[in-house]
């Protein structure tokens, strides 16, 4: 059924990035972003990113692109409310960050604009020197996939230092675990490349283990 194909592909395109409006909603509601853990957003815009790349060296089907396009924008998007609405008392303000760097969890957003674009030219740069060979690409894959597969473990662990749900809208977990059942389901029918099918079922795993807990 050609209708059930292409209802299915615009599901895959525009779905995911569409999970995110609620959660982004309820930030701007309440003007506070406790509980939401912005490192979600690191992980899907440099998935995203890698996935992009990826799509240069084995062209996988274009609705997967439209999403990894569209998750991008709607990441820089929440990245800028969590930012503009994070809690006065934050790890920036008092400048308690014990990461490398303070990695994301830096005071201004042009900060992680720049991070972003030194990223895209790294792998640009990559890309021209490394993209003819097959393993390259491959590695592309997995790095961005396997990466997008972590996605909810920074918001158990902001979830289980804070003790508590709150901040985060219930409908972004069902969102996921509803998305990535279907994602599963639709990379096999589609046949699509070995990483997305590995990682999807990892997935998949993760974020029903999240619900049980």
């Amino acid at each position: 059924m050609p209708w059930l194909s292409n209802l299915a592909t615009a599901g895959m395109a525009f779905g995911p990035p569409l999970v995110y409006a609620d959660q982004a909603v309820s930030i701007v509601r309440k003007k506070d972003s406790t509980g939401f853990s912005r490192d979600v957003c690191a992980i899907l815009l440099i998935a995203n990113i890698t996935r992009c790349f990826f799509w240069l060296g084995n062209h996988f089907e274009y609705a997967l692109l439209l999403q990894s396009i569209l998750m991008i924008l709607a990441q820089l998007a929440l990245l800028f409310i969590c930012i503009t609405y994070r809690p006065r008392i934050s790890l920036e303000s008092v400048g308690g960050s014990s990461r490398p760097l303070s990695f994301w969890q830096w005071p201004n957003y042009t900060q992680y604009i720049e991070f972003l674009a030194g990223l895209i030219l790294c792998q640009a740069i990559l890309y021209l020197i490394f993209g003819r060979s097959e393993i390259f690409v491959s590695i592309l894959g997995f790095v961005a996939l396997g990466l997008e597969s972590t996605l909810p473990i920074p918001q158990l662990i902001s979830n289980y230092k804070q003790r508590s749900l709150y901040g985060f809208r219930m409908s972004t977990l069902i969102g996921w675990a509803g998305g990535d059942a279907f994602k599963t389901a639709y990379f096999f029918y589609k046949q699509s490349p070995l990483q997305f099918k590995v990682c999807a079922i990892f997935q998949l795993s993760v974020d029903l283990g999240k619900l049980a807990w």
